[in-house]
């Protein structure tokens, strides 16, 4: 229970439930998942996996337990989860996918996924977890176990989907540098970006869940052989993606790694610029997001730190008959509601590659179009969070606070998020300011605090 009384989360995290193969992760608890989520949905679940060695164990584990439920079970085999969440929204009543992100090899988990393709909310999450722990499932008799059928073959549905979103050939010639990190995306970006007339590159495209050339998460440390590969091809610029392909980050035409939030904020302006209106965010992003989108007449709205929580608050504003052009995290993932209401590192390669070919510019120039800003972050180990976030509190009185996910503090000059992790036991520190000194002096400043 949270201090309010209120139920919270206990396997799952900000984005499913994950854990170290043979320890916190293994096939007996993705079972009693499956028979969970099955007694929940009751209807046709489809299954992905990306490329972790641990897969097709935990996979064939989530099918047992949503067979034995009764539940028809549809596997799409190895994909991206922004596909799995596509195919979904257009074919099936619910979906599982067996993914640790961007977490290292010897991690897996479970993201589970809701008949509008959005992962699942935090009251839903909740109930499936209760089944989990009381075991109260539903065990169909014989008569009424569920079918399985393999359906891998529907992953072109989610290539072309995307690639209708753009003139053909929008593109031609461009040359682009595709690395997928040995993940799912090696079936499915470079085929999109060749749909719009790139001429592609792959390194690091063959499924392999050791992941041999990198680690899943695409850091600037890892991203050497795709700067290399720029330069050498003359390529317009490299994207690379995380271990489900919900996410891509790029390098420009020299070779150099661009930063997150710059990308958003360049992707941000391009789509405000074309459809105007409100542009959704974590409270963790940078104010350049703010302030591009200001540019063009866009308000801004931020949410909990969680692309399902910025996911469905643009799924609320839309119904409520508002206008939202664009929504994403400064971690590489954006979403476009013209597309779907997830993360989706295919659509966002696609973007980019196309806002590069209609500007006729360096993507190097397009970036210096956008206010510079400095992000400092750290994180240190805590087992009482509450009590660091009230040190903060105190010592920060008199500021301007949002609590809608940890503690927001903002200065006339700078701003700093201090909040507890969704995955791991720490606190996590974000400082920013258009001054490097202040923003490296703000988060000095926190640390000697907490």
């Amino acid at each position: 229970m949270t201090k309010n009384n209120e139920p919270k989360k206990v396997l799952f995290g900000t984005n499913g439930v994950r854990g170290i193969i043979g320890e916190d992760m293994n096939p007996e608890l993705v079972m009693k998942i499956g028979l969970a989520l099955g007694t929940m949905i009751q209807g046709r679940v489809a299954v992905g996996m990306d490329t972790r060695t641990s897969g097709e164990a935990l996979a064939a584990a989530m099918r047992s337990g949503l067979l034995a439920s009764g539940c028809d079970v549809i596997d799409l085999g190895i994909l991206p989860t922004p596909a799995l969440q596509y195919l979904v929204r257009e074919h099936y009543d619910g979906g599982a996918m067996i993914t640790a992100s961007h977490n290292p090899p010897e991690y897996n988990g479970v993201k589970v996924i809701e008949s509008d393709g959005t992962e699942m909310d935090d009251n839903r999450t909740i109930a499936l977890e209760s089944l989990i722990f009381s075991g109260d499932v539903n065990i169909a008799g014989w008569q009424n176990v569920g079918k399985p059928t393999d359906e891998s073959h529907r992953i072109e549905e989610y290539i072309s989907g995307i690639a209708s979103h753009f003139p053909k050939d929008c593109c031609k010639g461009m040359i682009v540098v595709v690395d997928p990190g040995s993940g799912p995306a090696a079936k499915t970006s470079p085929e999109i970006l060749r749909r719009m007339g790139c001429i592609v590159h792959t390194i690091n495209g063959r499924f392999d869940g050791t992941f041999p050339g990198r680690l899943p998460e695409p850091s600037p440390e890892g991203l050497s052989l795709l700067s290399e590969t720029v330069t050498a091809t003359g390529a317009s610029f490299g994207v690379a993606h995380d271990g489900d392909a919900d996410r891509a980050v790029f390098v420009d035409e020299t070779g150099s790694f661009m930063s997150e939030n710059l990308t958003f904020a360049m992707l941000a302006r391009a789509a405000c610029s074309r459809n105007p209106g409100m542009v959704v965010t974590p409270v963790s992003t940078s104010d350049v997001i703010k302030e591009v989108a200001a540019n063009c007449g866009c308000p801004t709205t931020y949410t909990p730190v969680g692309s399902i929580y910025v996911a469905r608050t643009m799924l609320k504003l839309i119904g409520e008959g508002q206008m939202v052009a664009f929504g994403g995290e400064g971690n590489g993932g954006q979403i476009f509601p013209q597309h779907q209401f997830c993360r989706d590192g295919g659509m966002t390669a696609a973007a980019m590659a196309e806002l590069v070919a209609v500007s006729g510019k360096k993507i190097s120039a397009i970036a210096e179009e956008i206010p510079s800003y400095t992000m400092v972050k750290e994180k240190i180990h805590s087992d009482d969070a509450d009590t660091l976030l009230t040190k903060v509190r105190e010592a920060c009185i008199g500021q301007e606070i949002d609590e809608t996910d940890g503690v927001h503090v903002r200065w006339s000059d700078a701003w700093a998020l201090i909040r507890p992790s969704g995955t791991e036991p720490f606190i996590r520190i974000y400082a920013e300011s258009k001054n490097p000194e202040r923003a490296a002096y703000v988060k000095d400043y926190l640390l000697s605090i907490l």
